[in-house]
């Protein structure tokens, strides 16, 4: 039996709430696990000991540890802060993805916790709240604004699971990450030239640029992208979808 199944049973038992204990203590708590243990070493018994209380008094505020990640991924935001609001909407959205890049990576497992997850607590509230303003202002429609949050949210999410994970066994057991990359480049200059002639030819371009080239190249084609969504200059996104006959 699962423990999320244990402490259901014992609070059907007719446990007692335990007094002070609150949803926003709990993901407190739960923040301190993630940063010791990361996200594999999260449990509801862990955060119940960090807090001194059982496991069971936990169910009367989560019911399971995907409640938990709910309420993680809002309280790791907490002190999430967005970029001035001021400038043109593609310099603002630059500043976002950077910044939601850097703050990612400052915190253990975080993008793990964020990637796929839709549960808005307050923090969260407050960034989407913030983030779909802008891409209103700038004049994007309601769809492509709510769209064009998720795709942002979504590029940086999975561009930062993919650079905390290991580039090869090389790197996972300890090496360096550039010299797991230079590794992979000689690799790739040894193959035979005749069968793989653009890989040799195009070794280092492969994988010579750093992390931050690489995010910066893939944010700038996607905000190249989501320009074109914009109505021409003196026109409004009501202009645009309206048929003339």
């Amino acid at each position: 039996m699962t423990e999320e199944a244990t402490g259901a049973d014992d609070r059907r038992g007719g446990g007692a709430p335990q007094p002070g204990l609150t949803r926003e203590s709990i993901a407190l708590a739960a923040l301190r696990v993630l940063e010791r243990d990361g996200i594999d070493g999260l449990s509801m018994r862990k955060v119940a000991a960090d807090l001194g209380v059982k496991a069971a008094s936990l169910y009367w505020h989560v019911r399971n540890k995907e409640e938990l990640l709910d309420l993680l991924s809002d309280a790791q935001m907490a002190d999430a802060v967005p970029p001035p609001r001021e400038g043109p909407w593609r310099e603002q959205l630059r500043s976002f993805g950077e910044l939601h890049r850097q703050y990612l990576l400052g915190k253990r497992d975080a993008a793990k916790v964020a990637a796929g997850r839709l549960a808005p607590g307050p923090h969260i509230l407050r960034l989407m709240e913030d983030h779909l303003g802008r891409l209103r202002a700038a004049g994007f429609s309601p769809a492509d604004a709510a769209l064009a949050n998720h795709l942002l949210g979504v590029y940086v999410q999975g561009f930062v699971l993919q650079e905390q994970a290991p580039l090869s066994a090389a790197e996972a057991m300890g090496a360096g990450r550039l010299a797991a990359a230079t590794a992979v480049g000689d690799q790739l200059r040894a193959l035979p030239p005749a069968q793989f002639p653009h890989l040799v030819a195009l070794a280092g371009e492969i994988t010579e640029p750093t992390m931050d080239q690489r995010f910066s190249f893939g944010l700038e084609r996607l905000l190249d992208g989501l320009a074109v969504l914009l109505p021409p200059t003196g026109t409004t996104t009501d202009d645009r979808n309206t048929t003339h006959e």
